[in-house]
């Protein structure tokens, strides 16, 4: 009687630890896969916000000097976010710490008005996802043509684009932080 509960219990012991194997192999093959489509949507997340406050630009650029559109959420759980890029009228959005590439590193690809590239950087990957306005619109923040950096944050920016009217050939368009968001 007692060799049947000793057996009993190394069994279930056996069976235990070879389910709790299978667990660990199984989240071994599968996290990488998990990481890479969490990191994907991101990227995807981030092209669509992008994509929506360029509609904005060229709504307010469309309508003429005085009009503006309110950006009621622009949703940012990684990255950076720069108007002015480089003192540029560029807006770009700077995914870093990527485990898995977007696309082809070095290679840039388009999806709307958004210019994507991938770049390698010490094991990992960074996309920057660029909204180039050069000739077209010249850009400021806040009334002044100066880079302006936003971090990833899990409430979402709301923002006010105005066409401020058109300096030299460029209209302008200043974008502001709305106090209401």
């Amino acid at each position: 009687m007692l060799k049947k509960k000793g057996q009993i219990w190394v069994e279930t012991v056996l069976y235990t630890l070879i389910g709790l194997a299978l667990i660990g192999i199984t989240l071994a093959i599968m996290m990488p896969k998990i990481t890479q489509s969490r990191e994907k949507v991101v990227v995807e997340q981030s092209i669509e916000s992008l994509n929506s406050l360029d509609g904005k630009i060229v709504e307010v650029v469309d309508y003429g000097p005085g009009n503006l559109r309110n950006i009621e959420e622009l949703g940012m759980k990684k990255g950076e976010l720069y108007f002015n890029y480089q003192d540029e009228d560029k807006i770009v959005l700077l995914l870093d710490e990527l485990n898995y590439p977007y696309s082809e590193p070095g290679i840039t690809i388009t999806r709307g008005r958004v210019e994507i590239v991938t770049e390698g950087v010490q094991g990992k990957y960074r996309v920057l996802l660029t909204l180039d306005y050069e000739g077209f619109v010249d850009l400021t923040y806040n009334g002044e043509g100066v880079e302006k950096k936003f971090n990833a944050a899990p409430v979402p920016y709301s923002f006010i684009v105005e066409n401020t009217g058109v300096s030299g050939i460029e209209t302008e368009v200043d974008i502001r932080e709305s106090s209401e968001g």
